[in-house]
């Protein structure tokens, strides 16, 4: 059987930059298991297994469009100083959380520290980039 609609595939992983830093791998322990359209994989990571069979392994390169999207320049978020804790050591890189209008945990980045402002990203730290995504499917079954 192959990967397509409704299956469940079993596989491990590995997400890697193009340099080859490793991003997200489950190689060595327990493999992954998802219904193909239940929202647990980016559609263009789902896409790239389609028509692989149990015992295949590939490593695919997923471009930013079907992997975490492109910056949105608006998800760029400027805070004033003051509204940070004096103590707190701002500097770019630091992930700081705060709450969105529902009381969830959001997290960004600190891009920028100035005198008076601070810019934080809001984007995923993957958007933007091209992915090396390695994969071997262990089985494939029919979803019930």
């Amino acid at each position: 059987m192959k990967v397509g609609p409704n299956t469940t595939v079993t596989l491990h992983f590995a997400i890697r930059l193009p340099d080859g830093a490793e991003v997200d791998s489950n190689f060595g322990g327990n493999p992954a298991e998802f219904k193909v359209g239940d929202g647990n994989l980016l559609p263009g990571f789902e896409e790239s297994l389609f028509g692989m069979s149990a015992g295949e392994r590939r490593c695919i390169s997923i471009p930013p469009e079907k992997g975490f999207g492109m910056p949105n320049p608006q998800n760029l978020q400027h805070f004033q100083r003051s509204q940070f804790d004096e103590q707190m050591e701002i500097r770019p890189g630091l992930v700081v959380s705060f709450s969105d209008a529902a009381n969830s945990e959001l997290p960004g980045v600190v891009k920028e520290v100035n005198e008076d402002s601070i810019v934080v990203d809001f984007n995923h730290p993957l958007s933007g980039k091209t992915l090396e995504f390695d994969v071997e499917i262990l089985r494939v079954c029919e979803s019930g």
